[in-house]
């Protein structure tokens, strides 16, 4: 059963597999999903061995598999965040790791249908870009800030 099917059609045994990704395991494969090993390394294990251990009580596991669940309901407020992006047209840097199940490069690229002028840069990274390229990430940031803000 597929995240998707689960969330549109929430039933017993899919809160039961969703129950299943809440695990130190579960956590692990959150941070490294499709990061490849020579950038795996550079996600520190702290992340999942520091979280896990926050969630070994009932009310924490079904708080985490409630947050699960709710994603479906999240994307009702995407057509809300386009507009504001079509409409606003803010200064936009978007730094994606495309090695990334959750939302691989096409999710990044479909950003410049409504903010045609972003600056996309798709790093060598994963979902949780940060972990695998702050340097550049950081580097990034503040360019583009310092070019931003002269523009301001």
């Amino acid at each position: 059963m597929t995240g998707s099917r689960i969330t549109s059609n929430p039933t017993a045994e899919g809160r039961a597999k969703l129950g299943e990704a809440v695990s130190e395991e579960g956590f692990r494969e959150e941070f490294l999903n499709d990061v490849p090993d020579r950038l795996a390394e550079r996600v520190s294990p702290d992340l999942w061995k520091l979280s896990w251990p926050l969630m070994q009580t009932p009310e924490r596991r079904e708080i985490a598999i409630g947050l699960m669940e709710g994603l479906r309901a999240n994307l009702a407020w995407f057509p809300k965040y386009q507009a504001y992006l079509r409409e606003h047209r803010p200064p936009t840097l978007i730094a994606w790791g495309p090695h990334d199940g959750y939302m691989p490069e096409g999710a990044a690229r479909a950003y410049l249908r409504d903010v045609p002028d972003a600056e996309l840069l798709l790093l060598d990274g994963g979902h949780w870009a940060l972990e695998t390229n702050l340097d550049e990430i950081v580097t990034l940031a503040r360019d583009f800030l310092s070019r931003v803000h002269a523009q301001i």
